[in-house]
């Protein structure tokens, strides 16, 4: 696979810098504007998105002074334009407004899309060498070879939001790049981290979503609580900071002190701290190269007395050791990894499936999908949502089958 440098072109971004945040009535997007409340001199609003939930859309619109409001319902544009009546904030609606929206001139883009639907408007970003603070996952999952190579191209800045990548992004000396001889994730273990497999057998949505550290929505919740969170963030890791595979590990920390950690060729393991709340990762972002003062809670190691970590149970969370097998096989398989996971946990949430068919399922689809001889190369957009369209049907069409 080729891989892209994380930043190839180190450039500062200005203060008082222009913001879109697709996403924005997510948990990171809400997040990132309680930073922004926190911060009014630095940052000015030029782009807020969301999918559905256009009341709040629209309160955040006019709290912040957005320059347009975008819903990716189109149906429900009407009633944003609505609840935006007098405002003075333009409006659009579906797919295509939200990927023109994304490539308006700004100085920073924060990338909150949940799932594949975050691929196509984060691209056109990238394109237009936009600095991207990253907070999608299935954009270097589903199509991390494309991304790195676009943003190389454009000159861009792609800044890691998610935690554990915030933690490595901020460790791991660019400078050093060839003395680091491991990359280590630190996983919660999730609400199942102590259940035996006839327990997580039985395991409800409702106990799934009962996350022990974090406050996050529900597909990244569940995706904790099958680790399969974790595997999409090894595939992740590969391409963000150049590291093959045999140089990635995951180790279980219940505590979410320790967010990731980089090991160099002395021995010297360097790791990144703190309490666990996702304002930290955020707030570097948006203040990179430089530093934001974070509501966040002190780490008080005094009072948190021990630090723990563990090895992860294959047998009861097999999903790390197939996001492995994917990112090993490469081509498209990533891909149908990404799209029959999204499936399985709408499925598991809607009650069609049990908890621990939720990484077979997926298992079985990547299965089907390279007997079909679909895990091809994808080079380009198009035939990213192809290969991601197919992988759902056969994912749903086992979904389907399962009960």
């Amino acid at each position: 696979m080729a891989h892209g440098n994380i930043n190839p072109v180190i450039q500062a971004i200005p203060q008082g810098r222009s913001l879109s945040i697709l996403g924005s009535t997510g948990s990171i997007g809400t997040s990132t504007l309680d930073l922004v409340a926190r911060h009014r001199d630095r940052f000015r609003i030029d782009v807020l998105a969301a999918n559905t939930n256009v009341a709040l859309l629209a309160s955040q619109a006019r709290a912040f002074s957005a320059e347009l409001a975008v819903v990716a319902d189109e149906s429900r544009l009407a009633e944003l334009e609505d609840r935006l009546a007098g405002a003075g904030i333009a409006t659009a609606g579906g797919e295509q407004a939200l990927i023109e929206a994304a490539s308006r001139p700004v100085d920073i883009l924060m990338a909150a899309i949940v799932g594949s639907a975050g691929l196509a408007p984060t691209l056109s970003a990238v394109r237009r060498g936009t600095t991207v603070a990253l907070a999608n996952k299935e954009c270097l999952v589903s199509a991390g070879d494309l991304f790195m190579r676009e943003i190389a191209a454009a000159g861009g800045v792609l800044l890691p939001v998610d935690s554990e990548h915030s933690a490595i992004f901020q460790v791991l000396d660019p400078a050093q790049r060839a003395q680091v001889t491991r990359i280590v994730l630190t996983a919660s273990g999730g609400p199942f981290r102590d259940w035996g497999l006839e327990a997580m057998r039985a395991a409800t949505p409702e106990q799934a979503l009962r996350h022990p550290n974090w406050e996050m929505g529900p597909k990244l919740t569940i995706d904790s609580a099958t680790m399969m969170n974790k595997g999409l963030e090894l595939i992740e890791a590969h391409h963000l900071f150049a590291m093959p595979e045999d140089r990635l590990d995951v180790v279980v920390h219940p505590q979410s002190v320790v967010h990731s950690m980089v090991e160099y060729a002395d021995g010297s393991v360097l790791a990144q701290m703190g309490t666990p709340d996702m304002r930290t990762p955020i707030a570097y972002a948006l203040a990179w190269p430089d530093r934001m003062a974070a509501p966040t809670a002190r780490l008080d190691l005094r009072r948190i007395g021990q630090l723990t970590f563990e090895a992860v149970d294959a047998e009861r969370f097999p999903a790390i050791g197939l996001a492995l097998e994917c990112l090993r096989r490469g081509c498209g398989a990533p891909t149908v990894l990404n799209a029959a996971n999204e499936v399985a946990v709408a499925a598991f949430l809607g009650g069609r499936i049990r908890f621990l068919e939720i990484v077979d399922l997926v298992r079985r689809t990547v299965e089907a999908a390279d007997r079909d001889g679909l895990l091809r190369e994808v080079e380009d957009l198009e035939a990213v949502a192809g290969l991601d369209t197919r992988a759902r049907e056969l994912a749903a069409e086992f979904a389907a089958r399962s009960r």
